[in-house]
């Protein structure tokens, strides 16, 4: 699966009452129609999966666009305390919360919490959350982690892993991050109900 990720200037796009495609999610394909209102994805927003999303910090501008992807749940790893305005667009919305705090570190003194890992996992391995959005600060490193022990359950090759994780990462990539993806421990997920497509990427 091609995956693409939006650049740090988001590209908006207009669209009347039909919703992007999943097409459309997945390539960065967002074709121009004619509307009233302006929808602008987050930064470095791309589709992950099947009703999984990726990408940084969304804010007001981007509330139309999250709205049009009838999200039933956003998973945050930033451990600040969520703005009132996003508070609000979830509670509108009916859409739950997943606060997940992973302090946002620079190496060489980066830990990241194994734990907090899974219990992301496990609320995207659950369809009943779905569709949901991770996300982070800028979408690269946290969200790049949980993204990529998620290819590992779905038997990506680490070539593959770390080539997506470097896309979305660029010049910001960590070797420490990649590490903790190869080294992570996915037996534990294993008996979670796959409710996302588990196709080989080579």
């Amino acid at each position: 699966m091609t995956v693409e990720n939006c650049t740090e200037a988001s590209p908006s796009l207009n669209v009347g009452s039909s919703s992007p495609s999943e097409k459309d999610l997945a390539t960065g394909d967002y074709a121009e129609r004619d509307s009233e209102e302006l929808l602008v994805p987050p930064l470095n927003f791309a589709m992950v999966d099947k009703g999984i999303y990726r990408s940084g910090f969304p804010d007001s501008a981007n509330f139309g666009f999250l709205k049009s992807l009838r999200l039933r749940s956003i998973i945050c790893l930033c451990p600040e305390t969520y703005p009132q305005a996003n508070n609000e667009f979830l509670k509108t919305n009916g859409i739950k919360l997943f606060q997940l705090g992973i302090d946002g570190c620079k190496e060489p003194f980066v830990n990241i919490p194994e734990e907090t890992i899974r219990g992301a996992l496990k609320v995207v391995l659950d369809a009943r959350n779905h569709p949901l959005l991770i996300h982070c600060k800028r979408g690269k490193h946290r969200t790049g982690c949980v993204v990529g022990c998620l290819r590992r359950l779905q038997r990506w090759c680490l070539s593959s892993i770390f080539d997506e994780y470097q896309r979305f990462a660029a010049a910001k990539a960590r070797v420490s991050d990649q590490r903790f993806i190869e080294l992570f421990d996915i037996s534990s997920l294993k008996q979670s109900p796959m409710s996302i497509s588990c196709s080989k990427r080579k």
